[in-house]
């Protein structure tokens, strides 16, 4: 099969794929510290989805208040809803104030305070004193265009340090050979030819699958193509249960609507005008964790409490917040409200509506982004050559739900430890071994055969019905029947996957087979989450059961592996928590009951 294409080959030290705050991270990291690095991204680096982070970056700085690290970890440990592992979580929250003044450094412009810190805003479930204080303004910011600025300033920094960048490439498939990765298969959408990149590690950068539900605040760039290698390679995917969904997307589009509004002193109301978080969170109100916000307003909303004609969804106010406080910290969310929502903040409020936001699941991995698998004695293994890193990895930080921004800081602290840990074990310019070519043909005749493929369906069609079964059968509050109804629902949509039509067979921007391709990725990654969340009898995070309104502790403090094969049988494993500390800096966080 490969010989029928003219194959370009290429030899790297390290191989990133994907370009956002993650991948640009550890692409300038590595180069910078002498390997050779090349970064594919299927889209112009700068359009990656880190671009689109509003909020902010938390970093226990105490610009704006006493904080300390050792409190960040605690309500990072809380808000996982202790299904985070302690190690990875102290690494995070350790090194994140020398991350984001490393961000400062580089070039970030951050907003500033009158004495000119760095200014930090509230964000949901961050608190001071281990949860007894008030709560911690801990959220780096850029105005209301975090990701943005962050996301530009690490593609100079890549620039810089002269990463090779491979734009508009989309990969195939990862190289596997004799257990370690050998490399990856990518095509050029521009010419349509093969590449073939051969390298002594790759890292998978991906992004989230988010694009598999209905709604959702994922760019429609972001169908998991990184899971899907990992699934196809025979790797188990962890806690794919876990899917977030941000309590304010724009009702009607699901455009982000940054919690640092809530941050800054917006607040809920239902429809008849009552701030109605302060029933569910007494202490923190509207800047409780997100999955708490979240399920209070689906339940406002069952009650028949919320606006709208048809009572759908809930108002968002930032009206009595002044002109002023509004154009300096939110002048995107002003702006965003009355494209999406027609709406001018200074004078009404928004409609949202709680909208798939992230996914805490992912590719297994230990604090260095080195992809984990569990050994038949039951202890983690290393996968060889293989690392993943930002929303596509597990590492797991975020545990059953994350906080709000913790997410730009997982992409700087986990790329950065890639780079080093890459840097550690690989010699700088290392011949390759001579690949079987098996590898190789295996993934050029699964192109082929998609390519090439003349069903009666097409992606688009088959893609919405995915994302219709997703959004229905595995939403905020689940339960056995729904959860069952939507295994059999989603497992049938995958078979029909042979059925998908491809109208164009040309290799030269088909959209219609990056379509195909991408459905691919995304209809594994939500047969494995729907298989998982009907197995997990308990609520925990944003894991929310009705007939199991309980966390259980006993039997379900343990991360799901889920794994697919060929024929789209599912297998479930289990692996034990970390509910120790790397060090005895910081003492580890016993599980208590999650109020806020």
């Amino acid at each position: 099969m490969s010989k029928a294409y003219n194959i370009i080959q290429h030899e790297f030290d390290v191989v990133v794929v994907g370009a956002g705050g993650a991948g640009l991270r550890a692409t300038f990291g590595m180069a910078s510290l002498g390997l050779s690095t090349a970064c594919i991204t299927k889209v112009f680096p700068t359009r990656s989805h880190t671009v689109a982070a509003q909020g902010g970056i938390s970093a226990a700085l105490g610009n704006m208040g006493a904080d300390d690290w050792r409190w960040h970890m605690y309500d990072t440990v809380k808000g996982s809803d202790w299904l985070g592992d302690q190690d990875a979580i102290e690494y995070m929250c350790k090194n994140a104030a020398a991350a984001v003044l490393e961000l400062e450094h580089y070039g970030v412009p951050f907003s500033r305070t009158v004495d000119g810190k760095i200014y930090q805003r509230a964000f949901g479930g961050m608190t001071t004193a281990y949860g007894k204080g008030k709560p911690a303004q801990r959220t780096c910011a850029a105005a209301d265009r975090t990701g943005h600025a962050i996301l530009h300033t690490l593609y100079q920094q890549a620039l810089k340090h002269k990463a090779q960048f491979f734009i508009e490439y989309f990969v195939l498939d990862l190289i596997m050979e004799d257990g370690e990765c050998r490399g990856v298969v990518a095509w050029n959408l521009d010419d349509g030819n093969i590449h073939c990149f051969r390298s002594s590690c790759v890292v998978l950068a991906t992004g989230g699958y988010g694009r598999a539900y209905f709604s959702a605040t994922s760019a429609h760039t972001c169908t998991g193509d990184g899971g899907g290698m990992a699934v196809r390679a025979g790797i188990p995917l962890q806690d794919m249960e876990f899917v977030q969904f941000h309590p304010t997307g724009i009702y009607g589009s699901g455009c982000l609507i940054t919690e640092g509004a809530r941050g800054e002193g917006g607040y809920l109301v239902n429809s008849e005008g009552e701030r109605f978080m302060e029933r569910y969170a007494p202490s923190a109100k509207d800047l409780a964790s997100r999955d708490v916000v979240s399920r209070a307003i689906t339940m406002e909303i069952r009650a028949g409490r919320g606006v709208g004609s048809l009572k759908d969804h809930v108002y968002l106010h930032l009206n009595h917040l002044s002109p002023e406080i509004l154009h300096q910290r939110l002048p995107g969310i002003s702006e965003t409200a009355k494209i999406f929502a027609g709406v001018d903040i200074n004078s009404a409020p928004i409609p949202v509506l709680p909208t798939v936001h992230y996914n805490m699941g992912g590719i297994p991995t230990n604090y260095h982004g080195q992809v984990l698998k569990k050994a038949k004695d039951g202890t983690n293994e290393i996968i060889p050559n293989l690392m993943a890193i930002g929303e596509v990895a597990c590492v797991s930080v975020h545990g059953a739900n994350r906080l709000g921004s913790n997410s730009l800081l997982d992409l700087v602290v986990f790329g950065r430890a890639a780079s080093l840990k890459a840097a550690e074990i690989i010699k700088p310019g290392a011949s390759h071994k001579i690949l079987s070519g098996s590898a190789l043909d295996q993934i050029l005749s699964r192109f082929d055969q998609v390519r090439h493929a003349s069903g009666e369906i097409t992606a688009a069609k088959l893609r919405l019905k995915m994302q219709r079964v997703m959004q229905n059968h595995a939403a905020v509050f689940r339960n056995e029947e729904v959860l069952n109804e939507g295994v059999s629902m989603i497992d049938e949509l995958r078979s029909e996957y042979t059925n998908v039509a491809i109208a164009d067979r040309s290799l030269i921007w088909n959209s219609d087979l990056v379509e195909a391709l991408e459905l691919s990725n995304l209809l594994d990654q939500a047969v494995l989450t729907m298989h998982s969340a009907v197995n997990r009898r308990e609520s925990r995070g944003a894991h929310a059961r009705e007939d199991y309104p309980e966390r259980n502790d006993e039997h379900w403090m343990r991360h799901t592996l889920a794994q697919l094969d060929d024929v789209g049988a599912v297998t479930l494993d289990y692996k034990p928590v970390t509910l120790t500390t790397m060090t005895d800096e910081v003492e580890s966080v016993p599980p208590t009951k999650r109020v806020y």
